[in-house]
């Protein structure tokens, strides 16, 4: 399976795994599956620890690759998919995650019961 990280399970993982459910920790940590972190959750990160919105590893690039997931870039594919998204959610940052998880046929790992309404596959974070 593959699994795409939503940015604050991305940050429990590196900060506190025990925050996360149970089904999302194993989920992760099953060698069978291939964990993504999108270059949107970089994005996310960087935007909001310079507004001082948040606190996140400055090496993050290096933390992701010392956890074992892979970099997940923005296409352009992906971008022209958020514009067939129905408006279920606002913020730009998931609905990239579910045009990406659309189109990579990812499940998210999140929170965030709302992006469950878009019909991708999603575990409970």
């Amino acid at each position: 399976m593959k699994l795409l990280l939503d940015t604050h399970i991305v940050l429990w993982w590196l900060d506190d795994p025990a925050l996360l459910s149970k089904d999302a920790r194993d989920a992760i940590a099953d060698p069978a599956n291939e964990v993504l972190v999108s270059a949107v959750v970089a994005w996310e990160i960087a935007i909001k620890r310079g507004l001082g919105k948040l606190t996140a590893p400055a090496d993050f690039d290096v933390a992701i690759q010392s956890a074992g997931f892979a970099m997940l870039p923005v296409t352009v594919a992906h971008a022209l998919a958020t514009e067939l998204l129905p408006p279920h959610h606002r913020d730009p940052f998931d609905r990239m995650l579910v045009a990406q998880a659309q189109i990579e046929n990812c499940t998210i790992v999140t929170r965030d019961p709302v992006l469950a309404q878009y019909g991708v596959a999603t575990i409970v974070g």
